[in-house]
């Protein structure tokens, strides 16, 4: 059989890092402290630091990971290398479907933020252009996700800034607030979804350049400035608005509304518009790449996983997720896949975990015992999110396995018949 075409290394350690970074600076970081402030009350600064050591621990161990195998595809690829071919699909499965429909709630936002009344065709629009760009190489991809990370940077710097200059209305009423020491782990489990961006990066090990070393130093660089920067939004929002973040629809922008510099509000818009397309930039990219590594391995149709034009891109995958990306704009709400998602993306880096803890040998920043508590974590942070997203992502993950079987069967079938029948 003839070798799958191989896509090409041209991304650098900078690049690599902005990329990991502007995926989990996406959209997430306007929207999910006020549900997780919901959950955690006061106590959501301790929610941010407990989803930040579980993405640590997966970081490390998909850093280890993508040093040992640099190609596309990653957790997908780890599982299947180290644990076997069933582990290896319920990651590829879980990262596809969840990150295809987190693809739509990244489009719809950016819709609502541009033109409320035109949301769902701005967001076909921004899927069908940042597919093209796709398809343009990596390195464009990296060029403007560059650029978008530098107005996401800005306008957080902008709300920081509000919310230290007050005035803080919510001072003097602040309590307890709604949540307590019960839903810091809920809370945790939808923090961890603005964390989860750093895959990307393994994602795309086959287009960086000397792996063994770029891959863990993005990752680790990305994750570093990922979790400052949330820890300081989740003080500065909770001293800022109080118990008025749990029920804020849009805390960061009400964070500058209620401040000194309320005439700087359009910054934080259009820094959440920019934050959604490189979460979309970065997200149709790392799934088209997991769909072109379970293409080649025959669990999803073989023609995705083609590579060709003149910028040695899949373009068979890329344009098969933004089809199915519309096609859930066009017929679905997707504004609750917060939690799908996140079950989904715990589910994968529980399987990066145990297959890192079956390395034949460790560096020296991603021990064993450390993989052992990042399998636990994503585990323990999985089955507390709240019951629907839990059950929904559940049934997605076993409806994957069962028509995986039943094509097993086929072939298996196939094959078994004498030549000529």
């Amino acid at each position: 059989m003839a070798q799958p075409q191989q896509l090409q290394r041209r991304l650098g350690a900078f690049d690599a890092t902005a990329m990991g970074l502007g995926s989990m600076l996406g959209a997430g970081v306007f929207v999910v402290f006020a549900p997780a402030a919901a959950l955690a009350g006061n106590l959501l600064a301790w929610s941010v630091v407990l989803a930040g050591v579980v993405a640590y621990c997966n970081a490390v161990a998909s850093a280890a990971l993508a040093a040992r195998y640099p190609t596309s595809g990653g957790t997908y690829v780890y599982g299947r290398k180290q644990l076997g071919e069933w582990p290896g699909f319920v990651a590829g499965w879980g990262f596809v479907t969840g990150k295809t429909a987190s693809c739509a709630a990244m489009a719809l936002t950016f819709g609502s933020y541009v033109a409320p009344g035109y949301a769902v065709p701005v967001a076909v629009a921004a899927v069908v252009a940042l597919t093209g760009i796709n398809l343009l190489g990596i390195t464009r991809t990296a060029q403007l996700t560059r650029i978008l990370l530098c107005v996401v940077v800005a306008s957080l710097v902008f709300v920081g800034v509000a919310a230290v200059l007050g005035p803080h209305p919510a001072a003097d009423a602040a309590g307890p607030g709604s949540g307590g020491p019960a839903g810091v782990l809920p809370a945790a489990g939808l923090m961890f979804f603005a964390f989860a961006g750093y895959a990307r990066i393994a994602t795309l090990g086959e287009e960086v350049k000397d792996p063994s070393r770029t891959i863990p130093r993005a990752i680790l660089a990305a994750l570093a400035s990922a979790f400052t920067i949330y820890l300081l939004l989740a003080l500065l929002l909770q001293a800022h608005l109080g118990d008025r973040l749990a029920a804020a629809r849009t805390p960061l922008l009400d964070a500058v509304l209620a401040s000194q510099l309320a005439a700087g509000a359009p910054l934080v818009q259009v820094g959440a518009a920019a934050a959604c397309l490189g979460a979309l930039l970065a997200l149709i990219t790392g799934v088209g790449r997991t769909t072109l590594a379970m293409a080649r391995e025959g669990d999803l149709p073989r023609t995705l996983a083609r590579v060709g034009g003149a910028h040695t891109v899949p373009f068979v995958a890329e344009l098969a997720v933004a089809a199915v990306v519309i096609l859930l704009l066009l017929t679905t709400d997707v504004m609750t896949v917060v939690g799908f998602s996140s079950f989904g993306v715990l589910v994968y880096y529980a399987v990066a975990n145990a297959s890192a803890y079956t390395l034949a040998s460790h560096p020296g920043y991603a021990p064993r015992w450390l993989n052992a508590a990042g399998f636990l974590g994503c585990v323990v942070l999985a089955f507390t999110l709240p019951p629907a997203p839990l059950l929904t992502m559940a049934a997605v993950l076993a409806a994957g396995m069962a028509g995986r079987w039943l094509v097993l069967r086929f072939r298996q079938r196939q094959h078994g018949r004498p030549r000529g029948r």
